[in-house]
């Protein structure tokens, strides 16, 4: 999954738009307005929806759907590690923007592997250990 949506992002970065890249901004700051308690699952959601939006721009509907997928694997990860991942996500969201505004599509990869593998490991301490399936 962290492969996928890595080699996803790499893609969506070398085909998007500047007008693109703005509405991928203007997610991730929908997505920090909202207060992360009392409703985490509400929030979680909208830190989710960039995952869709660069499926969408790799022009692919196969590895859209594969991203769309895997973002709902991640959203139950999200409710999983809970609100606590709430700023481990703001600020990977914002370091992933910079690479992308930079139009760095190796660095937007690695940044989405980084924070998509502190984000597996948050949840298997979350769960004793074991990752759920």
């Amino acid at each position: 999954m962290i492969s996928l949506l890595a080699d996803a992002t790499r893609i969506a970065c070398g085909q998007m738009t500047a007008q693109q890249l703005n509405t991928l901004h203007a997610s991730v700051d929908q997505a920090s307005c909202l207060p992360a308690r009392p409703d985490w699952e509400r929030k979680a959601t909208a830190h989710l929806e960039l995952f869709t939006l660069l499926g969408d721009l790799t022009n692919d509907r196969e590895l859209a759907l594969l991203v769309s997928s895997a973002a709902g694997r991640l959203h139950d990860l999200a409710l999983t590690v809970g609100p606590a991942a709430d700023g481990i996500i703001a600020n990977s969201r914002r370091r992933l923007l910079r690479q992308l505004s930079a139009w760095d599509a190796d660095g937007a990869a690695l940044e989405m592997e980084h924070h998509l593998g502190c984000l597996s490991f948050m949840e298997r301490l979350a769960c004793g250990g074991v990752t759920p399936r």
